[in-house]
């Protein structure tokens, strides 16, 4: 059943996370290497390239790769690549390093090793080109681009070896899944169509629609929840999951649905990292990706269905997997429900539109969101969260 399935970007799986005697070994080696200190987000891709999601990349990008990646989203061999995946490290420390050496991979915060890599090339590069390219501006108030602005000066590239996923495997448990498993979990169900559904908040009303919809068009949908570093003010991790489980306990059904989450850290790249999320869906095996309104999107730097209008861009045959574009989703008190602006004949003061932004906003002042807007025993999780917040304060 599993040939049944989407083929993995580039064609193949490309797992770089050691096992066994092989794990051991690069581990005891990895102690006489020089260290290479990894920021959250460089560990977050190193975890993904470990786990095959970023298939088929095999490690850091090389020049050539990360160019043509900036500017054109292809590989030099022509593979699609929204984002470049890059290791950035200081000059002094670069300069010491020779082209076919080894380094030890740490990451900074909590000082554990990750893994290993072979420096193939060591190359500088222009912070501004890459962010007005990638995140279509400059402004370093745009989280994305600001990451970039903290970077060292020269990048490092090459193949890597994963030895460590952090505390991602424990924390979750079984809803921590790399794409084999979630690829053999869609062949044992028989599912041909997944729609994959990207989120890093919980879900409301509007999120419940449009996942829906896809359902009604797919064999399963594969909920898919961002577990990596957040901007300050996003709602954790472990409150979410609580929030996730009792809306498919009470509102889904569970044998047509499964939730994994994935370790990655949000860049806020909006049209690009739709591109990105699509790419590496593929990998887990999804046939199509929910695309809503402004997907990935950080304050107004993008358009509501940027998102959804780069998928048209994209060359036939440079990716299998497909968008579910989605309008503009709301509650109509005229319609008695859940619409959009294609089904919706009402007008705006008739509509009560659903956000994320709006919703940490009203529970955080400690308003009570109508039952339009969330499922109350979300709204119970999330009050429960920030009344704790706000008696620390």
């Amino acid at each position: 059943m599993a040939d049944k399935l989407v083929p993995p970007h580039g064609g193949v799986l490309k797992p770089l996370l050691l096992q066994g005697d092989e794990l051991k070994q690069e581990i005891e080696k990895a102690k006489t290497l020089p260290q290479i200190r990894l920021t959250s987000r460089e560990t977050s891709d190193l975890i993904m390239l470990g786990m095959g999601a970023f298939s088929p990349l095999d490690g850091f990008m090389r020049e050539k790769d990360y160019k043509t990646v900036v500017t054109d989203m292809l590989m030099s061999d022509g593979t699609l690549w929204p984002i470049p995946i890059t290791l950035s490290a200081p000059k002094a420390q670069a300069d010491s390093l020779k082209q076919g050496s080894e380094v030890a991979l740490i990451d900074d915060e909590s000082g554990e090793l990750m893994g290993t890599m072979v420096i193939e090339e060591k190359y500088t590069y222009d912070k501004k080109h890459e962010a007005r390219h990638v995140f279509r501006t400059d402004d370093e108030a745009h989280p994305g681009v600001a990451k970039i602005y903290a970077q060292h000066d020269v990048y490092l590239a090459g193949p890597v070896k994963v030895v460590n996923e952090l505390h991602y495997p424990e924390e979750f448990g079984d809803y921590y899944a790399r794409p084999e498993k979630t690829r053999e979990i869609f062949a044992q169900k028989g599912w041909k169509t997944i729609a994959g559904f990207q989120t890093r908040n919980p879900i409301h009303r509007s999120h419940e629609f449009v996942t829906k919809i896809a359902m009604e068009v797919s064999d399963g949908l594969f909920i898919h929840p961002l577990v990596g570093k957040l901007k300050p003010g996003d709602i954790p991790a472990d409150i979410r999951m609580k929030c996730y489980e009792v809306l498919l306990d009470n509102y889904y059904p569970r044998d047509n649905v499964v939730l994994k989450v994935y370790p990655m850290e949000m860049r806020y790249g909006g049209p690009r990292e739709a591109v990105l999320h699509a790419i590496f869906r593929q990998n887990f095996g999804c046939t199509h990706l929910i695309i809503g309104r402004d997907h990935a999107g950080v304050g107004s730097y993008y358009g509501p269905f940027d998102a959804q209008k780069i998928f048209e861009d994209i060359p036939e045959g440079k990716l299998h997997i497909k968008p579910i574009m989605i309008d503009w989703t709301f509650w109509c008190y005229k319609c008695d429900g859940m619409a959009s602006m294609k089904t919706c004949p009402h007008n705006k003061e008739d509509r009560l539109l659903i956000s994320g932004t709006k919703l940490r906003d009203m529970l955080s002042k400690g308003e009570k969101p109508p039952k339009e807007f969330s499922r109350p025993e979300v709204v119970e999780i999330l009050a429960d969260y920030y009344q704790s917040i706000n008696n620390e304060k």
